[in-house]
């Protein structure tokens, strides 16, 4: 498989590694292009967050609207944008893609490919509830940054690794996480 991953500058740039680790752990893919924002290594930095390194990691700047992913004969399988920023969110909706993780975002709704947005933001104004119901209707997938408590974490990586677990399995990416019931 041929995954997306956007990172955006809301916080919780924890989640951003954790899905990118699960992810580089799943044998079935094979190339992941990653796409920061302006300020998402801002916020990494901010947060102490380092990404992993590997060969199957290309990186695309945020500006470039040549690169692969801004194309749908690319043939990218999937794509999350973790966490989404509210704006990101916005103008995705809104359809005015300026930069290549909302042009990304924008080929993976038109291909009706899997596209999941890890929202951190709180509370939710009437405008993001009705944007996120704009990008359900096109075929994404909203799932809030809300970490389970069933398997009892006991600690910070673990609580945010159930965001992560679920963000990689809803790309279609088969990983070793907690079922229900355990």
């Amino acid at each position: 498989m041929k995954i997306v991953i956007a990172i955006t500058a809301a916080s919780g740039a924890l989640y951003a590694r954790l899905t990118l680790e699960r992810l580089l752990a799943a044998p079935e893919v094979s190339e992941i292009a990653l796409v920061c924002s302006a300020r998402a290594r801002d916020v990494m930095a901010h947060e102490r967050v380092v990404l992993p390194e590997d060969a199957r990691i290309r990186t695309f700047a945020n500006d470039d609207l040549f690169a692969p992913p801004a194309s749908g004969s690319a043939r990218y399988d999937a794509m999350v944008i973790v966490p989404s920023t509210v704006g990101t969110v916005g103008r995705v909706a809104a359809g005015t893609a300026q930069s290549l993780i909302e042009r990304a975002a924008d080929v993976m709704l038109k291909e009706r490919r899997r596209l999941v947005f890890v929202v951190r933001e709180t509370p939710l104004s009437l405008i993001h509830l009705r944007n996120m119901t704009t990008l359900t209707e096109a075929g994404a997938v909203i799932l809030p940054a809300s970490p389970s408590f069933y398997a009892a974490p006991q600690d910070i990586g673990a609580l945010c690794g159930t965001v992560a677990d679920r963000a990689v399995a809803l790309l279609g990416v088969d990983v070793p996480c907690y079922e229900w019931g355990e």
